[in-house]
């Protein structure tokens, strides 16, 4: 069996390692860099997991900027590259799939196409009219991002949009090289696979925002959050898990995902899609007024990244938390070690601990770590359970 990849960001990446384990694997990307780190047994990427794989692991995986190399022979091509939302047309940008597509079927025109970018509900269908081709199925990826290849080892699910013989041998490929046992299938068409993957992350983000308004509500009222949350969350209905207050949520998934879902419900009766958006705005925006009560003059900013291990700060809650700062004249330092330069998008960059903490009036922290103990009063963070 020889599968091709396109993308190598988490999901592509964490699926080439997975399915390497057991088939014949070539990870496409038009990053000359990227391939030669893959190619090297490095990991472009920070996954605790890819880097040990591919340092440690036999795996029968090539990394190759060439489209002939990556799509001549595979049976399975799935499709990993990204589609940002475009706030002007209100969709996901889904360019970058079609390219693969068009230049896949000139080469190779019997493969199976497995979509994994997120996409909007019915993109599938339309695509396999646009190219009169129909072996084209969409699978939904549930990653965390850091735990990439953990998730897809320990799967929570695994959801194909055909039922075909072609779409349970993919699903089949996917269990053979998990370490999970009994893992849940759901096979179903790719249009109601392209809303579970949505409704799932805005589900998510809808979750991040209850408890995040909780602790505004709290916080303002003077109360102890963490007593509250606990209280709620003894309630096994409502469990204990993505209740920890934050700026705000952020990263590859919730912020388009949540906003795509809001753009597919046009037409159709809704208040809470909406809420789930706007309540993300509200939040940064109060954190925003507190960090301004406090009348200070430098704001220190501990890490663009909103979660721990993590290297990626895409749609960070923190960025949109500085820029509004920064339209009130606060003067703005960030301490971020992912980053090798003495700015960030005209913000100075300050690496050595000890001058970040003496700068700052005021550090801004989403979550909290031991570095900062020894100027816990210069603290800001609604970090209640010290997790992500």
């Amino acid at each position: 069996m020889n599968i091709t990849i396109a993308g190598t960001g988490y999901v592509g990446l964490s699926l080439s390692v997975l399915l390497s384990t057991k088939y014949n694997v070539f990870a496409y990307d038009i990053n000359e860099e990227k391939v030669n780190l893959i190619n090297n047994k490095k990991s472009p990427i920070k996954d605790e997991y890819i880097e040990d794989y591919l340092s440690n692991k036999k795996l029968n995986l090539k990394a190759t900027t060439s489209k002939e190399e990556a799509f001549k022979n595979c049976d399975y091509l799935i499709i990993s590259t990204p589609t940002d939302y475009n706030e002007e047309t209100g969709y996901f940008n889904t360019s970058s799939v079609e390219s693969v597509i068009e230049e896949a079927l000139k080469i190779n025109n019997n493969v199976v196409i497995i979509i994994k970018s997120t996409i909007p509900v019915g993109y599938t269908e339309n695509v396999k009219e646009k190219f009169n081709y129909n072996n084209i199925v969409f699978s939904p990826e549930f990653l965390r991002e850091g735990h990439a290849l953990y998730d897809n080892l320990y799967p929570s699910r695994i959801i194909v949009g055909g039922k075909d013989d072609k779409s349970k041998e993919f699903a089949e490929m996917l269990i053979n090289c998990a370490l999970k046992e009994n893992i849940d299938v759901k096979f179903m068409n790719s249009t109601e696979a392209e809303a579970v993957k949505l409704f799932s992350n805005t589900y998510l983000a809808l979750r991040v925002s209850y408890f995040n308004e909780l602790d505004t509500y709290a916080e303002l009222k003077g109360l102890n959050t963490k007593d509250i949350i606990d209280g709620v969350c003894l309630d096994p209905r409502i469990g204990n898990s993505y209740n920890n207050p934050s700026f705000g949520y952020g990263g590859y998934c919730l912020p388009k995902d949540t906003k795509q879902l809001l753009a597919n419900y046009k037409g159709v009766p809704q208040d809470l899609i909406t809420a789930v958006v706007n309540s993300n705005k509200t939040r940064k925006q109060h954190i925003v007024d507190v960090i301004l009560s406090k009348n200070v003059k430098t704001v220190g900013v501990y890490r663009l990244t909103m979660k721990a291990g993590s290297d990626n700060f895409r749609s960070s809650a923190i960025k949109d938390i500085i820029k509004m700062l920064n339209d009130n004249k606060i003067n703005i330092i960030i301490y971020e070690p992912t980053i090798n330069s003495d700015k960030f998008e005209n913000y100075d960059i300050i690496n050595d601990m000890s001058l970040f903490k003496e700068k700052s009036d005021i550090i801004v922290a989403n979550r909290f770590t031991d570095d900062l103990n020894d100027v816990i009063d210069k603290i800001y963070t609604r970090d209640i359970f010290k997790t992500d």
